[in-house]
Order: structure tokens, then sequence, then C-alpha cells
């Protein structure tokens, strides 16, 4: 992964590119400015770092009556930082006194003085600092006066990549389409989480299934329905199928996320896994009966197979 270093911690070094946000989901329209900084720090043999917030600054400003879900924990910013081939994350812990920074204290005391820059990437419709006052011409001005230079990343240069982190997270939570989502990511979306205990009821059906209790209770659970998924267990990547909801036919009412992962049959429980969204495969539905049941999930394990054989999971460069 990307180093994850807190404002407190890290070390200031003049020979620095960075640009600053949240990059919630790291998607494809973060992905133009993120290689903008990789890319220029290669060729001035500088550090590339993203400065990013935690929490998410809308959690303090404007969380609205549940507050946001996230498309990427801390932790999955990195690894996916860590693949565009950024070397540090800077997290500044988001709160009310932070908010009230302007602009220019904002780039003087905390991006020069703690940090350090040579050189500043942003992009064109950015905005920071109290009230969102600061613009690129902040920037610029900035620069003269302290002694680093900056890139306006322009519309043409993210054309057709405009995409916003609201739009991923529509097309999660209510469509359930994970080829938009992926189309907007450049990648399939992932959960991380713990495998727990359950009630053991997949088994005995023939289908046994890992629960799942998600590590971060912010990030964005799909849309309920069964799922076509890739699984990675220690480092390695399986096939599989998840429900998402309350299994109707066995009367539930807490939402649940389970995993049957085919040819696998290795006790992972208290384990790290990772769950990567390939295709939405149908609604959650009640049955009559078991067979009913059994004969929907065998023609579910059939479609999830097709799905996978003509896709790959999306393999980190670092496996945790």
């Amino acid at each position: 992964m990307a180093d994850i270093v807190y404002l407190k911690d890290v070390e200031r070094n003049r020979a620095t590119v960075l640009t600053v946000g949240t990059f919630d989901g790291v998607h494809a329209g973060h992905k133009v400015l993120i290689n903008t900084v990789v890319q220029t720090a290669k060729e001035q043999s500088a550090r590339s770092v993203i400065v990013t917030f935690d929490p998410h600054p809308r959690e303090i400003i404007n969380p609205g009556k549940s507050g946001i879900k996230l498309l990427s924990s801390l932790e999955e910013r990195s690894e996916l930082l860590s693949d565009l081939g950024v070397d540090e994350m800077v997290v500044i812990p988001f709160d009310r006194d932070f908010s009230l920074l302007t602009s220019e204290e904002f780039v003087r005391d905390v991006v020069w003085e703690k940090i350090g820059v040579s050189h500043f990437v942003i992009g064109y419709d950015h905005h920071f600092g109290r009230d969102r006052e600061g613009t690129i011409e902040t920037v610029e001005m900035l620069g003269s006066e302290l002694g680093f230079t900056s890139h306006i990343v322009s519309r043409q240069e993210v054309g057709s990549k405009t995409v916003s982190s609201t739009a991923v997270r529509r097309a999660l939570q209510d469509e359930g389409d994970m080829k938009q989502a992926a189309s907007f990511l450049e990648r399939f979306y992932i959960l991380n989480g713990t495998v727990v205990h359950g009630d053991k009821r997949g088994k005995t059906i023939g289908y046994p299934t890992a629960n799942i209790q998600v590590r971060n209770s912010r990030k964005i659970i799909p849309k309920r329905g069964v799922y076509a998924v890739w699984i990675r267990v220690d480092g390695s990547y399986h096939a599989g199928m998840m429900n998402i909801g309350i299994r109707p036919t066995f009367e539930g009412d807490a939402e649940t996320l389970e995993v049957n992962i085919f040819d696998f049959d290795t006790d992972i429980y208290g384990k790290d896994i990772q769950i990567q969204f390939v295709e939405r495969l149908r609604d959650e539905k009640s049955f009559n009966g078991l067979e009913e049941l059994k004969n929907q999930l065998a023609g579910d394990k059939r479609n999830a197979q097709i799905v996978l054989g003509n896709s790959s999971p999306n393999i980190a460069k670092q496996a945790k």
C-alpha cells in the first residue's frame, strides 16, 4: 500500500509533487490528477503525495440525515493509490476547526510548512478552504510567493472521465448496477471485511457461506440481491457468489452479507477477506421450500461462473 502518514507525523520534504482532495473511491476522474502527480514526480525525482482527509469533510460540514456513505476506507484508498504508483497518502484529521482555515492558511501553513511542495497539481474546477473560496488562482499566487510550481488539469485532460462519487454511489445503492460502477471506477467495487460465524444453514443445503462483517461501518453496501463476485483470501483470488439481504425464505429481518466461495473448503473464520463485485444476478426473493431454493442457487452458481469466466479480479500490487 501507499504509506499512510498522518499530518502530525509527516516529514517535510521540499521535493514533493502533490494534489489535495478526498478521492473517495479513487474513480476515473480522480485518476487523471493522480496519474499527473505520479508522472510529474518521476520526472522531477520527487516523492508523489496525495493529501486527503478523514473523516470525509461532508461528515463535518453537511452530513445530511444519515451521514455520508463511503466508496473507500482509508486502507482501501491507500491500496488503490499504491496500485497507481503513489508514494505517500498524507491524512489530515478533518474537524470543525480545520474546516475554518482559509485557502491561503491551508496552502501556506499546512501544505508548504508541514508537508513541503515543489509542484502542486490541481483540477480546473477544484475549490478548497473555508467556504470553498480557494481556487487555482490561489495556488498560483502562493506558488509565485513561496517558490513552488503548479499544474492545472484542464477540462480537456479530464475529458470523458468526468465522474462524480455521487454517480458511483447511485449506481451501487439505488441501481445495483455493478457494470456502471466498474466503468466509473475503472475496476470492480470492493468491500473488505472479516468472516464471522453465522447460522450455517447454507452448509446443510450444499452451499456453505461465509458471513461477512464489513470492516468500516460507513462503507456503501450495494443494493440487496445476488451477485457474481471475486473473493480475495490470503492474497489468492477465488470465484463465488454473494447474497445481500434479509434471507426472506428463512424469515430473517437483519441484513446479512453471505458469500459462497466455489470449490473451497478451507476454514477462514476470523480472516479478513475482500469482495469484488462483478455483476448483479437477480433480486433477493422468497422461495417455497428448500428444494426450490437449492434449484435457484444451482442456477445462480452457473450464471456466476459464466460471468466470472469472462472477467478477472483486480489484482492488488500489495495484497493485505
